[in-house]
């Protein structure tokens, strides 16, 4: 099995695997993620020696115009490109002095962050050196080695040289985040284990959100090669092609099925004694043609799309071993060919549509147009030239058009590989001789001249400002470059993938060890930031770029690749590798792609969020989903701050609530348990569990009593579990109190759905039943029981889900008011109730929300009890005035509503209150959390890539809203019209009669109109004159069928190449029918056709 670090289960029992996503200064600064602390083999190092700058001598002679790229290049980009490798001596540094105005900009900027604190984290500042220093003033401060906040306030600030009210109020945040159990003091061994856990869970987050993973086994296929492989490439549409030596081309489609085979040599072998080879092969899609070198010194031309031979350069010196075809421009091309000499050959082409057509024109050998090296080398519209660049034969050429250079490799040590230029440098003293001698004696110069163009094929050695060589211990067999990365991946015999500074030759700034046979593939994703590399062995490696460390290994035994590899290629637009081998078989092996849900839309989790809450004394928002992942969200700007997973393994986590001092979250889950976080790190506390029984806890609620402290949690049980939370009690895993006698007794008699609490006392819990119990929350005695009378209209179903009440709220301020409505629950049947729980319960208001009767989902009050706000299962939020409502007296009527909008296109689960900045938080099994004011403005969706201030509303996205809430029907707004019921009879009624008015006809001169109702819910009216007038009318002369309508009306497809739908249909062999079995004749009966006897 591929070794993989799994992420799925917890290593430390009192630890959840974390994920960080850190304030940033830079946009898409990857690297701000990992963490300060991280091993130092993975981490880049900046005074690595392949890191620093080419020496004057290596880089002597170097021209900037070898090495001039594209105005349209992003080399020199910081925000795109955080990392660069190494700094290249001569790459268009004059051209970008205002981008490095702009980073030495940022640059101070970021550092005026950091000097005041304003990004970067406390914790995330501190060093090793710092520790040693916090660890000396722990001891000196206090011989316990503990320290108040005060003390540690000032420790942290002579440490770290901080000043100023923000480092004040950070370090006081860190103080809390430490101080998780409000103790008032802190210990060494207490801080640093909350800097270990932290920086541990954010290393695990780091290489989880790097993870990559394989379908494993590859998928393998039959090839219909019968000869070896030499080339694996892909088109622009993910399509591969496979190449072997007997000329064979196979066309297989993203989903690693064989669409058609060709044979390109069959005719061109009928009239030889010995077959023709392929060498290489290489697309040529601009021109719609592909090449092929062969062994008898030729280049081949072919049409793609009919495998028709086009035409051929024969007469070459050398065999080519390596094709290399790239477009430089308009109608320009070049092709390369390395040879076993070691040479790299190019055929620069200016016309190249003309060029071929005059090449099509040549007189045929063996059916094949054909044109002569010497003829393309004195063409105007062609050059050829011939560098010797290796002592070896050529393993792999390319040619990219970013650079405009060469790269090439051997197994030559000296010329391992080497970056070439096309044409090379003028050599100006050489021209001015050449044109003295035309001068002085034009014979010599043309004599010269002739003997010039004889020796076209004459290989020539580049000058030494043309060519970078980098010597690599027995040399290069593969290798790979990528400009967005700036970097080159070589392998080979030596079993090591280095990675290069394209511009220092003399070190690697990287080496890859782990590969135990040579290697054969190398494949830069840019993209993905990975390196795949496979070796001879079939074991393949996925590498990272950044942190050059070995993210995956797939050995022979996980993806069964069986016989020799013979070639091997990596598609990046269908992300699989694909490796032919001896056995001829062809196997893929595919990423697995995480799916990308709501493209169009900021999501907050990838699963239905069930929690969102505030935490007032870190300014946080966490939220909490049915995948078992809590993130924490920075209040002010909606930025994430840190995640952790697999909190109640793979159960989902239906409610949360904080502490007293919120420095801990208590969150319940599907899995039948409570557990106590320091939600800042990522550690469990404490585990709250039942004797027995693991169902789902609904809803909990934290109280404080008598100065004793309590987790009160509900669920589907039907019993309420009180757990004690005490400083004393150091056990990990706890379990409840005894029950109360009435909740045995009298409790409820269906599952739980909703508790809440108001001090000194009371306590209320509601159920699926739509039962209301509220309790002594001292004694556990029953107050009363609330039922909601039923309306005389509403048709009662047994547990139709409809009378079930999901959320119940108190209204604190009214507990010492006997005849005011403290008690505000969300149902039944989608109704707001007010109900006084003094003098046995006291229903004082009903009121319905909606009129589509949407029920329920959710209901929060502001704590001076002025405004309550309500959500319900289809995502609608109204806010109501409800200071003075149901105070003293019954109410008949709704409160006053101060606004209403929809927030979501699914229910929302969870709501929350910030009172101070007058913003509400919304949660939905849509995916998403998102921030409104009061007011219904929309401030935003965490998880979006645009930061918010909460204190600017000009940074809010108001007065825009969510698109999906937009586009969606039911948030269209109420209208008179839409609001009319009338069925399509009706419509057509009242047409006809509109009609018969304008037509002078009166009602008494109409027939008698006969009704006939089919059901109860529609009627059908009609008479002679209606159908009469129908008639007259004629419509069916004025108009087409519903078919023919259909087809003029219909899109027609547009053609956009390739096959089409018939083409691509699937052709299965049908099986031979069986024989028909003829009757068995009985020889009780007759020979009667039915058998009946007579």
């Amino acid at each position: 099995m591929p070794h993989v670090k799994k992420s799925g289960r917890i290593i430390r029992p009192t630890s959840a695997n974390a994920k960080l996503q850190s304030y940033y200064t830079v946009p898409n600064n990857f690297d701000e993620v990992r963490p300060a602390t991280a091993a130092g083999g993975l981490v880049y190092n900046g005074d690595r020696p392949g890191h620093k700058l080419q020496s004057t001598k290596s880089r002597q002679g170097l021209t900037s115009a070898c090495w001039t790229t594209r105005q349209e290049d992003d080399f020199g980009k910081i925000d795109t490109q955080v990392r660069r490798l190494s700094i290249s001596g001569a790459d268009g540094i004059a051209d970008r002095q205002e981008e490095n105005a702009y980073t030495t900009k940022r640059t101070r900027i970021q550092t005026a962050q950091i000097l005041t604190g304003s990004k970067i984290k406390i914790e995330e500042r501190i060093s090793l050196e710092h520790l040693h220093k916090l660890k000396q003033s722990f001891l000196e401060v206090n011989k316990n080695g503990t320290l108040s906040l005060e003390q540690f306030q000032a420790v942290i600030k002579n440490s770290l040289g901080l000043r100023g009210k923000l480092n004040e109020d950070q370090v006081t945040a860190l103080f809390m985040k430490i101080d998780s159990s409000s103790e008032g003091f802190i210990a060494w061994d207490k801080f640093c284990t909350y800097m270990q856990l932290e920086y541990e869970e954010k290393e695990d987050s780091y290489l989880r959100e790097k993870e990559v993973v394989f379908q494993l086994p590859a998928t393998s296929h039959p090839m219909p090669h019968r000869e070896n492989v030499l080339r694996v490439c892909n088109m622009s549409d993910g399509t591969f092609v496979v190449v072997s030596q007997d000329g064979a081309i196979s066309f297989w489609n993203g989903a690693m099925e064989l669409k058609r085979t060709r044979s390109v040599m069959v005719d061109q072998n009928t009239s030889r004694q010995k077959p023709k080879w392929i060498t290489d092969f290489i697309l040529m899609p601009q021109y719609n043609k592909f090449i092929l070198g062969t062994g008898d010194r030729e280049i081949q031309f072919y049409e793609l799309s009919t495998f028709e031979p086009y035409c051929q350069i024969s007469g070459l010196e050398t065999t080519p071993l390596k094709l290399a075809y790239c477009a430089t421009g308009y109608d320009e091309c070049l092709i390369i060919f390395g040879d076993s000499e070691g040479c790299i050959n190019i055929i620069i082409i200016k016309g190249a549509g003309e060029t071929l057509r005059t090449w099509k024109k040549m007189p045929k050998t063996d059916g094949i147009a054909s044109v002569t090296l010497e003829k393309v080398a004195h063409s105007p519209l062609t050059k050829f030239l011939r560098w010797k660049v290796h002592n070896d034969w050529v393993a792999e050429v390319r040619y990219y058009d970013e650079i405009r250079m060469i790269i090439s490799c051997s197994n030559n040590e000296n010329t391992a590989l080497v970056i070439g230029n096309t044409v090379g440098s003028t050599h100006v003293e050489s021209q001015l001789r050449e044109i003295r001698e035309m001068t002085k004696s034009p014979d010599t110069a043309e004599r010269k001249a002739k003997i010039a163009q004889q020796n076209y094929a004459q290989a020539r050695r580049h000058l030494d400002n043309d060519q970078l060589v980098f010597r690599i211990h027995k040399g290069v067999k593969t290798f790979d470059f990528s400009k967005k990365k700036n970097v080159i991946v070589t392998g080979g015999m030596d079993r090591i993938v280095r990675i290069w500074n394209p511009y220092v030759p003399v070190k690697p700034t990287g080496m890859l060890r782990g590969h135990n046979a040579p290697i054969t593939g190398l494949f830069i994703a840019t993209d993905e930031d990975r390196i795949f590399s496979i070796s001879q062995d079939k074991t393949v490696k996925v590498w990272d770029i950044k942190d050059q460390a070995c993210m995956l290994t797939v050995r022979p035994k996980s993806h069964k690749i069986r016989g020799d590899i013979q070639a091997c290629h990596y598609n990046s637009v269908v992300k699989c590798l694909a490796v032919a081998t001896s056995t001829d078989q062809m196997a893929f092996l595919g990423l697995k792609i995480k799916v990308q849900m709501h493209a169009d839309i900021a999501i907050t989790h990838k699963e239905p969020v069930l929690c969102a809450k505030y935490n007032s004394s870190f300014q946080h928002i966490v939220t909490c989903s049915e995948g078992s992942v809590v993130k924490l969200w920075d209040f002010e700007t909606g930025n994430a701050v840190f995640e952790f997973s697999q909190a109640h393994d793979d159960q989902a986590i239906t409610c949360m609530t904080f502490d007293v001092s919120g420095r801990r979250l208590i969150t319940g889950g599907r899995d039948g348990r409570l557990k106590v976080w320091n939600y800042n790190n990522g550690h469990c506390l404490k585990r709250l569990e039942r004797f027995e029984g693991f169902e789902e806890v609904s809803d909990v609620v934290y109280v404080e009593m008598n100065k004793n402290r309590f987790v009160l949690s509900v669920g589907w049980d039907r019993r309420i579990n009180m757990y004690s939370d005490s400083m004393d009690d150091f056990r990990h895993v706890q379990n409840p109190l005894p029950k109360w006698t009435d909740d045995v007794k009298n409790g409820h008699r269906e599952d739980i759905l909703s508790v809440a609490a108001c001090a000194p006392s009371l306590l209320a819990t509601s159920s699926y039943d739509g039962e209301v119990i509220v309790w002594n929350l001292v004694s556990g005695h029953i107050y009363c029981h609330l039922f909601s009378p039923p309306d005389s209209e509403y048709d009662h179903q047994q547990l139709d889900g409809d009378n079930s009440i999901r959320k119940l709220v108190f209204l604190c301020s009214r507990v010492s008011d006997k005849f005011s409505a403290q008690l505000v629950a969300s149902g039944p049947r989608g109704c707001i109730h007010f109900w006084n729980v003094y003098n046995g319960g006291i229903l004082h208001s009903k009121f319905q929300v909606n009129k589509k009767q949407c029920p329920l989902s959710f209901l929060v009050v502001s704590s001076d009890n002025k405004k309550l706000l309500s959500g319900d299962a289809q995502g609608f939020v109204n806010t109501y005035n409800i200071e003075g409502y149901c105070d003293g007296v019954k109410e008949s009527d709704p409160p006053e509503t101060l606004a209403s909008w929809r927030a979501h296109v699914e229910s929302i689960t969870c709501m929350d209150l910030v009172e101070g900045s007058d913003v509400v938080i919304t949660s939905s099994n849509d995916c998403t959390v998102r921030l409104w004011t009061t007011g219904g403005h929309y401030i935003g969706t965490l998880g979006q890539t645009e930061t918010w201030d909460i204190y600017n509303p000009s940074t809010y996205i108001h007065p825009m809203v969510p698109y999906d809430v937009l586009v969606d029907p039911l948030s269209m707004p109420s209208h008179p019209v839409l609001n009319t019921k009338s069925s399509t009879e009706d419509v057509i009624r009242a047409d006809s009669e509109d009609g018969d008015s304008l037509n002078g006809t009166s009602s008494t001169d109409e027939a008698e109109v006969t009704s006939m109702s089919f059901n109860s819910r529609f009627t059908f009216h009609y008479d002679d004159t209606m159908i009469a007038n129908e008639l007259k009318t004629k419509p069916f002369d004025n108009s087409c069928g519903k078919r023919l309508r259909h087809e003029r009306l219909k899109v027609n497809p547009k053609d956009r190449g390739g096959q089409n739908a018939y083409q691509q249909l699937k052709c299965f062999n049908l099986d031979d029918t069986p024989p028909i079995t003829h009757p068995i004749k009985n020889k009780d009966k007759m020979q009667d056709p039915l058998g009946f006897p007579f």
